[in-house]
């Protein structure tokens, strides 16, 4: 089932999520799942322009002419480590440009009193977010010409990116219809970004985000996510 996403989208009850600690404990404790099959309901949507976001059959399709991020609605504390697959569709359709994908972890707000992403309205725009505390990654942001990873300290106007972790080799760009497995971690001081087993960017903060949402975020894009789950 398709839902047409009007930007800013209001909120809508939160779905019960799978747990199953049992089976993955090799992997760690199992805390939050989506299978994709239940529609939105485990996700906030922040969308610059109307587009297309459904969850079915096992996939979450982002359709987008424009800026968009959907926030899981559970608030997360460290250690964590996010799991997912994510494609970049090329298949002739007109937002399918093989680019940005984007996550913020461990994010909160400056401008709320609580800190809470969704105890603020943003219109979807990248410049609405620079007020946030969070980590963010952007795999092939820039139409597929950068790779880069940024702490926010939670100023407008004010997005460090360290020479380290802006990247541009072909290694670390985005190949059209290709499922990657992405992890992030956020375990104390240690913050990672690792695809297919590879860590991209490996970062230790002395002063980590030990709490906060998780977002996916990409903007003029289509873009397909399976099998996400969040463990301790």
């Amino acid at each position: 089932m398709w839902d047409l996403v009007r930007p800013v989208t209001s909120a809508l009850t939160a779905l019960l999520l799978t747990t199953d600690g049992t089976s993955l404990a090799a992997k760690g404790r199992l805390l939050y799942r989506d299978d994709f099959r239940h529609g939105l309901g485990n996700w906030v949507v922040e969308a610059e322009r109307p587009g297309r976001i459904g969850a079915r059959n096992g996939v979450l399709d982002i359709d987008v002419p424009a800026g968009v991020t959907l926030w899981f609605r559970h608030e997360l504390r460290g250690p964590v480590e996010i799991d997912y697959d994510v494609a970049a569709v090329s298949k002739g359709g007109s937002n399918d440009n093989v680019s940005d994908v984007n996550a913020f972890w461990m994010a909160t707000d400056s401008r709320a009193p609580s800190g809470n992403v969704l105890d603020v309205r943003r219109s979807g725009a990248f410049a609405d977010y620079d007020q946030l505390r969070a980590y963010y990654a952007g795999i092939g942001g820039n139409r597929n010409t950068t790779t880069r990873f940024r702490r926010y300290v939670g100023r407008k106007g004010d997005r460090p990116l360290l020479p380290r972790f802006d990247l541009s080799a072909p290694q670390y760009l985005l190949q059209p219809n290709k499922f990657y497995h992405i992890r992030l971690i956020a375990d104390g001081s240690r913050i990672e970004l690792w695809r297919d087993g590879v860590p991209i960017f490996r970062f230790h903060d002395p002063h980590p985000y030990a709490h906060g949402h998780f977002g996916l975020r990409t903007t003029w894009s289509h873009l397909r996510i399976r099998k996400f789950v969040v463990r301790t």
